[in-house]
């Protein structure tokens, strides 16, 4: 059975001269799509700069009887970003799919974290999210169509020891892309976040030698989907890890209304609170952002509802 194509589509991989990004850019070139390569060739902690991991996945999609071009901006700067999306419209006439898999990692505990290294990585995982997004993102809705597709992290999510630079930009990452989703919804862009784990350069130092086979070729199809034309959702987070294809959510309790609260309150009711028995998802596209404010605020009129139709007495 033949998989998806991609022909006609051009796509732009950042960070895709090695791991993960080089077995996205490998994919979708397979499968038609005119590729821009995109990766400095920086160290894993981007203190240097070397052509070859872009040009090296070039040669390699061209033997194969594919088309791509390798672009060596770097993500964290807006010229950068700017450069690297003009490289797609500039030698092919538009861009399809937008996957920013660029990534550094610069670790350090929360105490000693200097300032240098936050930025550092804040830089080429967030900000380089936006550098590139801002300029691909008008030339989607112009065309009418697009798939951005964001990489956040398990330590995104749920945070990690000594990475809190990696974990601020990789959630807000997620802020990004429901962003996206809900502006390019009426003009057929979806944006997506991929939570992916594989075993890459980014696994030095850790023992990987118990772990499930995890290499990029099991994440890789995961991104083809989610910048495929048939892709079916926006606005949600897929992870890929070792095999496992899950979504990823943001929950909430129902809660608590009172009409008016003391500190003793609030710790008062927390297990009803934090009560999970139930739960409420509020899916981003078409309006999570007024759902979520409407559901609070039906929970106050249907207790003004009850108050005024027991004549103004009401029993907790």
């Amino acid at each position: 059975m033949s998989d998806l194509r991609f022909d006609d589509r051009v796509a732009v991989v950042t960070g895709g001269g090695r791991g993960l990004g080089r077995a996205y850019a490998l994919l979708l070139a397979g499968q038609g799509a005119k590729v821009v390569v995109n990766d400095p060739g920086g160290s894993l902690t981007g203190d240097s700069d070397d052509a070859s991991p872009a040009d090296d996945v070039v040669r390699e999609i061209t033997a194969a009887g594919g088309e791509a071009v390798a672009n060596t901006d770097s993500v964290a700067t807006p010229e950068g970003g700017k450069a690297i999306i003009a490289t797609a419209l500039e030698r092919y006439g538009r861009i399809d799919v937008l996957v920013h898999n660029a990534g550094i990692v610069r670790r350090a505990s929360l105490k000693e974290m200097t300032y240098d290294d936050f930025e550092a990585v804040v830089d080429v995982h967030l900000r380089g999210a936006f550098h590139v997004v801002r300029p691909a993102f008008p030339a989607m809705c112009d065309a009418g169509y697009g798939r951005i597709v964001l990489t956040s992290s398990i330590g995104g999510l749920y945070g990690n020891h000594e990475v809190a630079n990696y974990a601020v930009a990789k959630a807000g990452v997620i802020g990004l892309s429901n962003v996206a989703a809900m502006e390019g919804a009426a003009h057929g862009v979806k944006s997506n976040v991929i939570v992916p784990a594989a075993v890459t350069r980014m696994a030095q130092g850790i023992d990987t030698s118990a772990y499930p086979p995890m290499g990029p070729e099991l994440v890789a199809p995961v991104v083809g989907w989610l910048g495929h034309e048939s892709c079916s959702i926006t606005g949600e987070i897929l992870v890929a890890l070792a095999g496992r294809v899950a979504r990823a959510v943001v929950t909430e309790t129902p809660g608590v209304y009172r009409p008016s609260w003391s500190i003793s309150d609030v710790g008062e009711h927390m297990s009803a609170i934090r009560d999970m028995s139930e739960t409420v998802v509020f899916p981003v596209v078409p309006d999570g952002h007024g759902e979520h404010i409407r559901y609070s605020f039906g929970m106050a009129r249907q207790t003004a509802d009850a108050t005024r139709e027991t004549g103004g007495v009401l029993h907790a």
